[in-house]
C-alpha cells in the first residue's frame, strides 16, 4: 500500500473556496467513512483547519484513488469537480510523507511556524482510530510526523520565525492594553486569543460561549468575565476588540448588531462575522483573507531553513525504515524455507542412520543449522541494506526469484506482524 495525500489549502485556494469546502462535526465523520468504505481505499485520515482540507488514504491504485477521493470530497462540501479540482494538489508515496512532515512542522501553514497544526493532526488521528478508518501504515506515518513536528518545535526557532493567527491578527488590531475585548467561542483558538491577549497586558475580557461553564473556565484562567451567547449582542457596542471562532457554521455577528467602531478579528472557518459589517462606519474586520494578504508571519529565516534540512533528515529516514521493513517478510521467508529444508534432511538422516545417539544427533542438527545461518546471513543483511537504495524492491523481488519463494508467503508473513 502507497500514501495519497489530497487537498487544498490556503496555498492553493481562495480563503472563500476555503471556506465551502470545511467540514466539521458529523459532516468530518461522515466524509472520513465515505472515504475509507471505497474500494480503491485501505485507510483514511481527513485534516480540516481554517488553513487547508486534506484527505490522507493508503491506496494500492493510484488513478483510481484520485479519482474516487476527490469526486467524495466534492460532493461532500457541494462544490462543483470542475470548480474545485483546479484547487487541489496530490502527493505520492515519498512527496506525501515529506508533505505531511512540512504540515505538522508548521512550515506550509499562513502563519510560519503556528503550533496549532500539531494539535489539529492529532485530532484527525484520533477521529480516524474512532472510526476505525486508520490502519498500521497511516497510523505509524502520523505518530511519526507528529513526533517530528515536536522535535522541530523543540529544536529551532521556527516557533519565533511567525507566530500564531491570533497574534498575526491581532498586529494588525494596534496597541491592546487599555481596551476591552470580547471574545467569542471556547475551544482551542478562542483560549489561545484570550491568553495572547493576557500576556498583552489586556485586564478586560469578556468571553461568550454557547455552554457557560467551559466559558466561565476560559474567562477564569485570564482574569475575565463569562456571559452567555445570548448576551453576545448586548456585549457588542462596549467592546474595543472582539476576536470569534466558534464553528458555529452561519454568521454569528451581523451589521445591525454594530453601532460604532469596533476592531473585529474572525478566524473561524466558515466565518463567523457577516463581511457586511465593513460597509458600518467605524467597523474594521480581520479575517483569514486579511491575514494571508497581509503576509504577516509568513517570512523565512534560519530557522525556517533549519527545519526544512530536519524535515529531510527525517524523510530519509522514514522512508529507509520503511523500505527495510518491505524486504523483511522475504527474508522472514528465506529463513522459514531454509529451515524446512534443514528439518527435511534431519529427519531423511535419522532415517538412514536411526542408531544416531541423541547427543551426536543434536550435533549433527546444530552444525547443519550453523552452515545454513551462515550462509545466508550476508545475502539477508545485504538484501536489508540494499533495499533502502531506489529501486530497493527489485532486490527482494530477485531474492525470492532465486530461492524460488512462493510470491505469497511475503504477503502472508506481513499479514501476521501487523
Amino acid at each position: 500500500m502507497s500514501v495519497l495525500a489530497i487537498g487544498l489549502s490556503h496555498r492553493t485556494a481562495p480563503v472563500a473556496l476555503l471556506e465551502r469546502v470545511s467540514v466539521t462535526g458529523d459532516a468530518l465523520a461522515k466524509l472520513l467513512r465515505d472515504v475509507q468504505q471505497d474500494p480503491s481505499v485501505a485507510e483514511a485520515m481527513v485534516v480540516s483547519t481554517c488553513n487547508r482540507v486534506e484527505i490522507y488514504v493508503t491506496v494500492d491504485r493510484f488513478h483510481a484513488a484520485v479519482t474516487a477521493v476527490s469526486e467524495l470530497l466534492a460532493r461532500h462540501s457541494g462544490v462543483p469537480g470542475e470548480e474545485l479540482t483546479p484547487h487541489l494538489y496530490v502527493h505520492y508515496e515519498e512527496r506525501a510523507v515529506e508533505h505531511l512532515f512540512s504540515v505538522v512542522c508548521g512550515l506550509d501553514s499562513m502563519v510560519v511556524g503556528e503550533g496549532q497544526i500539531l494539535g489539529q493532526v492529532r485530532r484527525a488521528l484520533t477521529l480516524a482510530q474512532r472510526h476505525g478508518t486508520v490502519g498500521a501504515t497511516l497510523n505509524e506515518l502520523v505518530q511519526q510526523a507528529l513526533r517530528v513536528g515536536k522535535r522541530a518545535h523543540h529544536e529551532t526557532g521556527i516557533d519565533k520565525a511567525g507566530s500564531s493567527l491570533v497574534t498575526a491578527g491581532l498586529a494588525l488590531a494596534g496597541e491592546l492594553p487599555g481596551r476591552r475585548v470580547l471574545v467569542v467561542g471556547a475551544g482551542s483558538m478562542s483560549s489561545l486569543a484570550a491568553a495572547t491577549l493576557a500576556r498583552a497586558g489586556v485586564t478586560d475580557i469578556v468571553v461568550a460561549n454557547r455552554t457557560f461553564e467551559r466559558g466561565a473556565r476560559l474567562a477564569e484562567s485570564v482574569g475575565g468575565r463569562a456571559v452567555g451567547f445570548s448576551a453576545v449582542a448586548d456585549e457588542l457596542p462596549g467592546a474595543d476588540i472582539v476576536i470569534t471562532c466558534t464553528g458555529a457554521g452561519r454568521h454569528v455577528i451581523t451589521p445591525d448588531m454594530l453601532s460604532g467602531p469596533v476592531f473585529l478579528l474572525d478566524l473561524a472557518l466558515p466565518h463567523d462575522v457577516d463581511p457586511a459589517v465593513r460597509s458600518v462606519p467605524g467597523v474594521t474586520l480581520v479575517d483569514l483573507e486579511t491575514i494571508k494578504e497581509s503576509g504577516i508571519g509568513s517570512r523565512e529565516g534560519d530557522s525556517v531553513a533549519a527545519v526544512r534540512a530536519l524535515v529531510a533528515e527525517e524523510l530519509r529516514a522514514y522512508l529507509d525504515a520503511e523500505r527495510a521493513a518491505r524486504v523483511t517478510p522475504t527474508v522472514v521467508a528465506l529463513r522459514s524455507k531454509a529451515a524446512g529444508v534443514v528439518e527435511s534432511e534431519l529427519g531423511r538422516l535419522l532415517m538412514r542412520v536411526p542408531d544416531l545417539d541423541e547427543r551426536a544427533r543434536d550435533e549433527v542438527a546444530m552444525t547443519v543449522q550453523r552452515v545454513v545461518d551462515k550462509l545466508l546471513h550476508e545475502p539477508t543483511v545485504r538484501v536489508k541494506q540494499l533495499a533502502t537504495c531506489p529501486g530497493g524492491d527489485h532486490y527482494a523481488d530477485a531474492l525470492r526469484e532465486l530461492f524460488n519463494l512462493d510470491p505469497k508467503m511475503p504477503e502472508a508473513v506481513r499479514e501476521v506482524e501487523l
